[in-house]
């Protein structure tokens, strides 16, 4: 049975940072790429990272580039996004997604096949 699970949310103030990590079980992540997705109160679902396996490239949204960062444990078999210089807008469940290829359309909610069930974060002072 795949497991994806979300980690590490919670509050922070604006300007803090915090690493969420993407835990898989029943489901080697090397094998795929991995986004993070986040939805705020109100609106949809957008695509905030990706990791390419097949070459490593990240891409990111315009939105958090030079901010968050992602990165891959295949021994740990785990993902993580690593935030910093967080802001309230970021505030939003965030979800880890796998299954896919990525590429060009790794923003694109259908490219993935398993979703966690996320992880709260508030930004908020």
């Amino acid at each position: 049975q795949v497991q994806i699970v979300e980690s590490g949310g919670g509050l922070v103030q604006p300007g803090g940072s915090l690493r969420l990590s993407c835990a898989a079980s029943g489901f080697t992540l090397d094998y795929y790429s991995v986004a993070w997705f986040r939805q705020a109160p109100g609106k949809e679902r957008e695509g905030v990272s990706c990791i390419i396996i097949t070459d490593g490239s990240t891409y990111y949204a315009d939105s958090v580039k030079g901010r968050f960062t992602i990165s891959r444990d295949n021994a740990k078999n785990t993902v993580y996004l690593q935030m910093n210089s967080l802001k309230p807008e970021d505030t939003a469940v965030y979800y880890c997604a796998t299954g896919g290829l990525g590429g060009s359309t790794w923003d694109s909610l259908d490219e993935y096949d398993y979703w966690g069930r996320g992880t709260q974060v508030t930004v908020s002072s």
